[in-house]
């Protein structure tokens, strides 16, 4: 199985990987999150933007990653989260990709999110931009309302495959408890038959904890847990996301 390497973290070797969002309105509470996160366990950080209260401001965005930069140095995850798959503010598809493109020539991140349902140009442009800027590409989907049926759980996972995404993730809301258990089959049988990369799957919410907690055991590469504040329904704290997965993990 394929393995990702990003700084000093490789996705698909050892225990799943714990993502902890910054997710401040403003520049001075992401800082502050940000020198929070040296007292705490945790692998990578992810800068949701859509949070940020002048993201329409590129060269702001610039400056504030060299801000975080200053005070933060392991892999950085970049992400502007859409509205209609959860996000904080609405930005019109060009300047979704306008910002992506900026922040991936600039430097200062090491992974970046792009979301599968979007333009197909846009998104084949996207990566290779990022590619030659040897920036990882995490291509998303989350279904914020409900759980697909697990033939099509698979088929979007497949897909961002196929647009050559370095990792593929898909986020899922259950309504009922086959739901969870229905995330959890599509993650299995893409571990055992179908991927060729790291993938992550969540299923959100109260209702989906589980899935956060027993991910590696069904074949996702990672976890998201909060350090102050979460960005998705159904994170967990993440000292107590640490100590599960080392637990769940124990030899």
């Amino acid at each position: 199985m394929k393995t990702v390497k990003v700084k000093d973290i490789i996705f698909n070797e050892g225990l799943p990987k714990i993502c902890v969002p910054l997710v401040g309105k403003t520049k001075e509470d992401i800082l502050k999150e940000g020198k929070y996160l040296h007292s705490v366990d945790f692998d990578l950080v992810e800068f949701r933007v859509d949070f940020y209260e002048d993201v329409e401001d590129f060269s702001n965005i610039k400056e504030l990653l060299k801000e975080i930069r200053k005070i933060y140095n392991r892999p950085l995850l970049f992400t502007f989260r859409t509205k209609k798959e959860g996000g904080e503010h609405e930005m019109p598809e060009d300047k979704y990709f306008e910002l992506n493109h900026v922040v991936i020539e600039s430097g200062l991140v090491d992974l970046v999110d792009v979301e599968l349902f979007s333009n197909e140009d846009k998104i084949n442009n996207l990566i290779a931009f990022a590619k030659e800027n040897d920036v990882k590409v995490i291509m998303s989907n989350h279904d914020i309302h409900k759980t697909p049926p697990k033939e099509e759980i698979i088929n979007r996972l497949v897909k961002m495959q196929e647009y050559g995404a370095d990792i593929t993730k898909i986020a899922v809301m259950p309504r009922y408890e086959e739901d969870v258990l229905t995330l959890l089959n599509a993650t299995l049988e893409m571990k055992r038959n179908k991927r060729d990369r790291p993938t992550i799957t969540i299923s959100m919410g109260q209702l989906g904890i589980i899935s956060r907690l027993a991910c590696g055991l069904f074949g996702s590469c990672m976890t998201f847990a909060a350090a102050k504040k979460a960005s998705a329904p159904g994170q967990i704290n993440v000292k107590d996301m640490r100590n599960i997965l080392n637990l769940m993990n124990r030899e």
